[in-house]
């Protein structure tokens, strides 16, 4: 199906907004810093706007290591919500080809009865029969050690989610490792 007949169709995303459109038809937001890509990020998906947060392509390296992609075709109504937030990005860049797309931030390694997430510097391992968190490390914040605490020997539906209990860049990319192996473990 084309990228107008999808729109024409009618398929609709959370809150009523367009779907993600086909991979052609992306943008990515440059941030200054990850606090204003979390709150970007944040402020979006309340919105009901089908974003996620990427690692951004060697090309475009400006500001941190993070950049939200989006539906280009959302573009003015993202860019006036994100000014109104008072959040707006250094820049908005179309992704034209191959070179300017955006780095998945995620690498899962399957060690038969281990499962582990990476994101960023953040890792998570679980067993997968049981599902329990067994192994939770990375980064050099302050708060690493508590999160692994509250968390190693918990089920992912027990353990509590990092992004209620951490603070720093590290507890945002774990809770990023959580998330996805909470949906790889609901897939399968």
């Amino acid at each position: 199906m084309g990228f107008f007949s999808f729109l024409k169709n009618g398929h609709r995303g959370a809150a009523g907004k367009t779907a993600t459109p086909p991979r052609a038809d992306r943008g990515i937001l440059i941030f200054e810093n990850t606090s204003e890509v979390i709150q970007a990020e944040n402020c979006l998906k309340a919105a009901g706007w089908p974003v996620r947060v990427m690692g951004p392509p060697p090309e475009i390296r400006r500001g941190c290591d993070l950049v939200i992609e989006f539906p280009l075709i959302e573009r003015l109504d993202i860019m006036r919500l994100l000014d109104e937030a008072g959040v707006p990005p250094l820049e908005m860049v179309p992704v034209t080809g191959p070179l300017l797309t955006p780095v998945n931030l995620f690498q899962t390694v399957d060690y038969g009865a281990w499962l582990m997430v990476r994101a960023a510097n953040m890792k998570i391992c679980i067993e997968k029969r049981s599902q329990t968190i067994v192994n939770v490390s990375g980064g050099g914040c302050p708060d690493v050690p508590y999160l692994a605490q509250a968390m190693v020997g918990k089920s992912l539906c027990e353990a509590p989610k990092p992004r209620d209990i951490g603070h720093t860049l590290c507890g945002y990319a774990l809770a990023l490792a959580h998330e996805e192996i909470c949906r790889q473990c609901s897939a399968s």
